[in-house]
Parts: C-alpha cells; structure tokens; sequence
C-alpha cells in the first residue's frame, strides 16, 4: 500500500472528487480526517472509510475561516499527533457575467477556492515543518489556465493557487515538504451534473471540446492525488498536473 500508517486531511470529502480521494487514501492505507460543511455526508463517508479498516476524524469546518481552520487542526492533532497528507479540494462556483458579479459572490469564491487553501496549508504546513516532513495536494482546475466566460471569480481563484501552489512549493522544500497541484477538466459530479440539468453547461459541447471526446470520472482525480500524496512522486514539487482528456493542450476552438 502506498499509504500505509499514513494520516491524511481531504476538505470537501463530502462528495465528488473529494469523495473518491478520501476512498482511495484509505484504501491504500492512510487514516482520514474529513472535511466539509455538510456535516451528515461526512459521517457517511467516515463509515465508509471505516469498513475498509482504517480510521476516520470527519470534522465540519468552513476553510474560509481561519478560527474554524485552526480548530480542524488541533482536532486532528489531538487524535493522530501528525499530518503526513493535506489534499485541499474544497470549493465553490458561483456564474455570471463580470459586470454584474456580486461582492458577496467574489469573496465567497475566492473565500473558499483561495484563501481557505492558502489557510489550510499555512496551519498544516507549521506542523509539518515541525515533523520535516509532508506532502500538500491543491486541486485547482482547467480554469486556472484557461479563460471561461461567466467564471470571473473561479478562473481568478483557481489560477491564485497554482501559484500560490509553487511559492508554498519553494519556500517549504527545505523542511522536505512537497506541494503541488490538479488541473482537472470537467468531473462527472453532483455539481456538473446539476449544471449540466439545469443548462448552465452543455455535455455535447464539451465532449466535442474534448480531445479525449468524454468527461473525466472522479477517480481519474483520485489516482493523480494518490501519486502526488505518496512516494511516487518523491521529486516532485510546485507542479501542476492537467486532468483534463487533453483541454488544456488542445488550441482549436
């Protein structure tokens, strides 16, 4: 197992891409501490982790707080004495166009997308500099590299941790911490699904847009968090990996 004995703290573990990474760390051996305001899903998903053997902390704690940050911490401290893994996956998404995009909707997005993972890191990263010794995975998205209209705040948010992905990258190697980040395109999720339904996106449209031709499944996520989190990838840092069936690459409209 690539994770054995290993503790790892997954925000928005509740659903979704944050679901499928918790599942797989514990899989491959790693105990849990789950994070999301949907306090029901993640005692649900702690039961989960829990039948495959492992342990599991669910905690409900907003990451745009730096209170409620810091209490998630300490809880988990007190419960395994050490973080081996931080996946910040938390997020939201709020549309619209630019000029009439609300204040309360930027700092909601940029609350969570940005600051909650500049928070996280920050909290986590004292006490693996204490340790000397950690692994930081931020999940940004296609937006942070390219431009989609209606998603002023999420493009601004998720482009921030890519690079705050590599400051935190050079800054933390010398205590033996790497840190680094996801790219993906779009994930068959809850969200994307409710989107899809409500017509904000349109699935032929970005399967054509697609040079893999279909929508990425969670677990495509999980496997990349997985290597990014364990020794595989014990000379990786400030990275940024796409997930995306080829998007990113893909210059033709």
């Amino acid at each position: 197992m690539k994770l054995e004995g290993k503790v790892a703290l997954v925000t928005g573990a509740a659903r979704g891409i944050g679901r499928s990474i918790a599942l797989l760390l514990a899989k491959e051996g790693a105990h849990l501490i789950l994070d999301d305001i949907l306090e029901d899903k993640i005692h649900e998903v702690a039961e989960e982790i829990r039948g495959l053997g492992r342990e599991a902390l669910p905690i409900k704690a907003d990451v745009s707080l730096s209170d409620q940050v810091a209490f998630m911490v300490s809880k988990a401290m007190e419960r395994f004495n050490r973080i081996d893994v931080l996946v910040n996956n938390a997020g939201v998404s709020e549309t619209g166009p630019a000029e009439d995009f609300t204040e309360h909707s930027w700092d909601n997005v940029l609350g969570t997308d940005l600051k909650g993972v500049f928070l996280c890191s920050q909290v986590v990263g004292r006490e693996m500099i204490k340790k000397r010794q950690g692994s930081i995975v931020n999940i940004s998205s296609i937006a942070g590299f390219d431009a989609l209209p209606g998603r002023v705040g999420y493009c601004s948010a998720k482009s921030a941790v890519i690079m705050l992905t590599k400051v935190l990258a050079i800054e933390w190697a010398k205590h033996n911490i790497r840190v680094n980040a996801v790219a993906p395109g779009y994930v068959r999720t809850r969200m994307i699904e409710e989107m899809m339904e409500l017509g904000i996106l349109d699935e032929k449209k970005i399967t054509q847009r697609t040079p893999m031709q279909r929508i990425c499944h969670p677990d495509e996520i999980a496997r990349i968090v997985l290597m990014l989190s364990s020794e595989e990838s014990s000379y990786i840092t400030g990275a940024t990996i796409s997930v995306d069936g080829g998007w990113v690459a893909y210059g033709y409209i």
